[in-house]
């Protein structure tokens, strides 16, 4: 804690971005770092805090625990669907991978060391899912020179909305001669800020009317997050060390975190939800890595097993009623007498993760003139996918087989493999020039197992009719035939077993420059890779990898008390895998795109006695340079029989601002034998496009840009601190995501209820104004 703070004041940064220690000013790679002593400063209590600060990426969510982070602009509008793609950036947590399919993990973000942004494709050292970058969450590591440790206490209330409290602290303890152990232990309550107001509707088809008046509360989207992390050092001798960790966290919301945009029905922060709405993400991860020499070598070797459940429980009665009036959908759903029952429908999932990693490298010597760093890496991840859309009372004739009342049901596995073989290795030219040049050969092998759709008995086409015989017909086509084995537990039969697999290489070529010891220039063509999967409509075949390639310029300069550091970057994003809604509403995903990304990343820091300040800044031009066809082809024609254009060349990518910046000021001065400080922060996310297909856009609206400020009063002692703050002062709402819950072919037509039609809009803000005062002890 000590070493991090003074490496702060000394505007020095120890980072690991390249797999060994390194002052992040001699990495030659866009890189953010943010320690311990900052992270705490700017308020950091959750992955969303953190992006903030970091110019280069951008954030977008439905709440807490379910966020897709994005570097750079690479993101297609991707709907996180839990057989779609894999995300684009990787998120380590330490040495072991935390990606999973539904984004990364929302870690309280408490006793970390830093957390490194590294732009841009990392894909030779960090492989599959690196593609536009890396997010590295560091956490401090136990301490063998003594027993001390820290308690915190945070108060605060939202505007609009409740109280809420954070209760946190650590302790490290050396438990023999070069070994000790570290005790983190963290509890959250996020106040809730969202209103469910009373609503009532009644549905055309059956006149059958919905109320939700059981369900009204204000303040309804509240959170409870509480975790610890045990971790272990142990100097076997003067060269092999032994690190296990052991950690874990459980993320408990209730209600919505979408506002339902204004209209005859709705106001400001309110919504209409006719279901319970909730969440609960609880997940442990076990790891372990051995570090020591063989001669003068370094040699690691780690691995780890995360395994995390996220249940939870969603509205879906908007697209019960917008269908119900569009095509009569009530009429279909009755109850075993024959009777119309309430069409409202809502789902109940739950998500279970596995996942294992292992990777053995070895360094030869940093001061050597040629250094090399390489090794082999193995992954395989799981996901048991069980998702639930339920209409009580139906019919057992169209009710999903071995379920109570499922109108539909997905029961499926999906496995994600992952081998590899990396290395890079650099020469020194000359005292001043040095070459870089990386390779990694990768192997992936993915599969999608399960069932998904609806009963026989209510869809003559999908789900339970396009169930597989043996003999590769469909249970439509040979209801006599004999089923294949049931390959997931609940499903009631199988209509998807697929897999596809796929080779290759990715390469990283470097030259960096260092005119003296404050100024280094460097220049980069590197390349990253997302692996291909399975598209769960069986008729559709799988979807192949997509690959980035980056064209970096950047410099890292320091001249006495001034920090300046950039880059200026071209990315061309092949065979792009995008994903949209095809027929029945399924998630669909093709290699059908070729984009351009052209920025420039700068970030400025100067500190001068106690005055400080810190500026990020990152422009994006992202768009694609071939017209996006239904269906894919060499020629990029959508004139071809059965396709059609829905996005010409030109169209820019959603997701990113062109614009995003942030500066901090930070003033320190003596109160009598205290340290005082005040600091104000401000941050700028420019306007977005919600969708890249200009119709879907023109539906759900762009996303506006938007500016928020920070400011924090404190004082603290060698042992005290006490501080007042404000996040969001100026209570801005800002919207990091949206959707809407209604039919494609019908979306936007009317919200009237004379013509319920154009379906329900849902818009994701930004935490409002955040008041709060906290409190901490060292011991």
């Amino acid at each position: 804690m000590a070493q991090q703070a003074a490496e702060e004041d000394s505007n020095v940064i120890v980072v690991t971005a390249q797999k060994r220690e390194q002052n992040l000013q001699d990495v030659p790679i866009a890189i953010n770092a943010i320690g311990n002593e900052k992270l705490d400063q700017l308020q950091v209590s959750e992955l969303q805090d953190v992006v903030k600060f970091l110019p280069s990426v951008t954030i977008q969510q439905g709440g807490p625990g379910f966020a897709q982070v994005y570097f750079r602009g690479v993101a297609s509008g991707e709907n996180a669907n839990h057989s779609a793609s894999l995300p684009t950036v990787g998120t380590y947590l330490d040495e072991m991978p935390i990606t999973t399919i539904q984004g990364a993990l929302d870690l309280h973000a408490y006793d970390l060391a830093r957390v490194e942004a590294l732009a841009g494709p990392q894909g030779t050292l960090y492989g599959a899912s690196s593609m536009a970058g890396t997010l590295k969450l560091v956490t401090n590591a136990p301490d063998p020179s003594g027993l001390y440790g820290s308690v915190g206490v945070e108060l605060n209330n939202v505007a609009h909305g409740d109280f809420g409290s954070i209760y946190e602290g650590f302790v490290n303890v050396p438990i023999a001669e070069g070994a000790a152990a570290r005790l983190v232990g963290w509890y959250r309550d996020d106040g809730g800020y969202i209103d469910n107001i009373q609503g009532a509707r009644t549905f055309a088809s059956s006149g059958i009317r919905q109320s939700n008046v059981a369900l009204v509360e204000k303040n309804f989207n509240d959170a409870e997050t509480y975790g610890a992390r045990l971790a272990l050092g142990i100097d076997l001798d003067e060269n092999w060390t032994i690190k296990p960790t052991l950690m874990g966290q459980v993320q408990n919301t209730q209600g919505s975190y979408s506002q339902e945009r204004s209209g005859q029905t709705t106001g400001e922060l309110q919504t209409v939800q006719y279901n319970p709405e909730g969440s609960r993400d609880k997940w442990i991860q076990a790891a372990l890595t051995v570090e020591g020499k063989i001669g003068n070598w370094d040699v690691t070797a780690t691995g780890g097993h995360l395994r995390r459940k996220t249940e939870t429980q969603s509205d879906y009665s908007d697209y019960a009623y917008f269908y119900d009036a569009l095509a009569g959908y009530g009429n279909y759903f009755y109850d075993n007498a024959g009777n119309l029952v309430n069409p409202n429908q809502y789902i109940e999932g739950v998500d279970t993760y596995k996942k294992s990693f292992g990777e053995l490298r070895v360094a030869s010597p940093a001061d050597a003139p040629v250094r090399f760093i390489g090794g082999l890496f193995a992954q395989r991840q799981s996901h048991i996918i069980d998702q639930n859309y339920i209409i009580d009372n139906i019919a057992d004739s169209i009710t999903v087989t071995g379920t109570d009342s499922n109108i539909w049901l997905t029961m499926q596995k999906r496995v994600d493999r992952d081998y590899a073989a990396f290395g890079e290795l650099t020469y020194d030219l000359t005292e001043k020039l040095s070459l870089t040049g990386g390779l990694r050969y990768y192997k992936f092998d993915n599969s999608l197992q399960g069932f998904f759709g609806f009963s026989s008995g209510y869809s003559s086409r999908t789900g339970e009719a396009a169930c597989l015989n043996t003999d590769g017909t469909t249970r439509r086509a040979n209801p006599s035939g004999t089923p294949v084995p049931i390959l997931v537990d609940g499903s009631p039969c199988t209509n998807v077993d697929k897999s596809t697999s796929d080779t290759g290489f990715i390469h990283k070529l470097n030259a960096t420059y260092k005119v003296n010891d404050d100024v280094l220039l460097y220049a980069t063509w590197s390349r990253g890779f997302r692996p291909g999967g399975i598209n769960r409509r069986g008729t559709l075949p799988p979807y192949g990898s997509d690959k980035l390639d980056n064209y970096e310029l950047g410099w890292k300069t320091t001249f006495g008390a001034f920090r300046w550091n950039g880059a200026v970057f071209q990315e061309d994003w092949n065979n792009i895998q995008l994903s949209f809604l095809g027929a029945n509403g399924l998630t669909e995903i093709r290699n059908a795109g070729i984009s351009r990304i052209r920025g420039v990343e700068m970030d400025a820091g100067f500190r001068a006695g106690g005055f400080s300040i810190n500026t990020g800044f990152s422009y994006n031009d992202a768009q694609i340079r071939r017209d996006f066809c239904a269906i894919a082809n060499a020629n990029f024609d959508c004139s071809t029989p059965g396709n059609s254009l829905l996005a010409s060349a030109g169209s820019r990518l959603p997701v990113t601002a062109k614009l995003k910046g942030n500066a901090i000021a930070r003033y320190e001065f003596p109160v009598a034998d205290w340290d005082g400080h005040v600091q104000f922060a401000v941050n700028h996310i420019g306007s977005r496009k919600s969708d890249l297909r200009p119709a879907q856009n023109a539906i759900k609206g762009d996303l506006g840009a938007y500016t928020t400020a920070d400011l924090s009063v404190g004082v603290k002692s060698d042992l005290w601190s006490i501080e007042a703050f404000a996040t969001n002062l100026f209570d801005t709402r800002g919207i990091v995501n949206t959707g809407v819950q209604c039919l494609e072919t019908v979306c936007g037509t009317g919200v009237t209820p004379a013509t319920p039609t154009g379906g329900a809009f849902y818009d994701v803000l930004i935490k409002p104004r955040l008041i709060g005062v906290k409190f901490s002890r060292d011991f």
